[in-house]
């Protein structure tokens, strides 16, 4: 079977527009994930300060109305369209280098691709990662906010120690990206694929696209987030808490509170997972029918 060759520049566009789609569906999940993740550890017989995703999501829409869910979200709107213009550029650029002549692509071809990606987005998603987590953990301290939005909080973290201080977090984002993005687009193709044989057609319909998408999303998270965990952690943490770095917060994680904590906050990402996601590959497929239709050379 012949595959048309992939052009990265409309992968990059389409892409960019999808993760717009993203942000809006799935920030309040994330917030609340964040803040499960980087929760102090209670004193003994003390109650954690959330009983788990839906205590979270009621306390703070309680302390700080609903849009308390959407703390932090400067950060990854300005950044989104680059972030994912870049993922499904770094995803197409992976498939264009990997095909020959009209071949189809393997599965194992798509997750190379899709890991190819995740060496893109780690630039820019570290250092938008580290302010978007401040943001969002800074209601749960008593006090004086630290932070007046993006970028106050960029201002200070360069200021404390430079692009040093905006990157910290980016050998476990790197960890996440890379298998994760792998995952990612091998299960939206692989789901897709399974879709067609099934209804014996060419073409995906709305609602196999949304499946598709979700599923990509969800299978995302079966290896990025134990990094996740690790990432959030280093960067919310005080200056010079880690000089171990990710190892040193490996080891405190799983001495402290077991394995399991590195699945902690995988309830409200995995509700977030399907919707975000759906609606990000939705927004990607509207867009590429649109140039398909009305740019057909390009």
């Amino acid at each position: 079977m012949t595959e048309q060759k992939t052009n990265p520049a409309k992968y990059f566009l389409c892409g960019g527009f999808g993760g717009i789609c993203t942000v809006i569906t799935g920030h309040p999940l994330d917030t609340i994930k964040v803040r499960l993740q980087t929760m102090p550890i209670p004193a003994a017989g003390q109650a954690p300060l959330y009983a788990g995703t839906f205590d979270c999501a009621s306390k703070t829409i309680k302390n700080e109305g609903f849009r308390g869910l959407y703390k932090g979200m400067s950060a990854p709107l300005v950044g989104v369209v680059p972030i994912f213009a870049i993922s499904f550029f770094g995803y197409g650029l992976g498939k264009r280098l990997l095909q020959t002549g009209d071949n189809k692509l393997t599965y194992n071809d798509h997750f190379l691709a899709g890991a190819f990606s995740g060496c893109f987005t780690t630039i820019i998603v570290a250092p938008g990662e580290r302010i978007k987590c401040l943001l969002q953990v800074q209601a749960n301290t008593e006090g004086p906010k630290l932070y007046n939005g993006m970028v106050d909080c960029a201002k200070k973290l360069y200021r404390e120690g430079g692009m040093k201080s905006l990157y910290r977090g980016t050998l476990p984002t790197f960890l996440r990206e890379i298998p994760g993005g792998g995952l990612y687009f091998f299960a939206y193709e692989y789901v897709q694929d399974k879709a067609k044989e099934r209804s014996g057609s060419q073409t995906v319909s709305l609602l196999q696209t949304i499946f598709a998408g979700g599923a990509a999303g969800m299978a995302y998270w079966i290896l990025g987030m134990p990094p996740d965990v690790i990432k959030s952690r280093l960067q919310t943490a005080p200056s010079g808490r880690y000089p171990g770095g990710v190892r040193q917060v490996l080891s405190e994680l799983l001495k402290t509170e077991g394995p399991r904590a590195l699945y902690k906050g995988v309830t409200p990402v995995m509700l977030r997972a399907f919707p975000a996601n759906a609606a990000c590959f939705v927004g990607f497929e509207l867009l590429m029918k649109f140039f398909d239709k009305f740019f057909p050379n390009f």
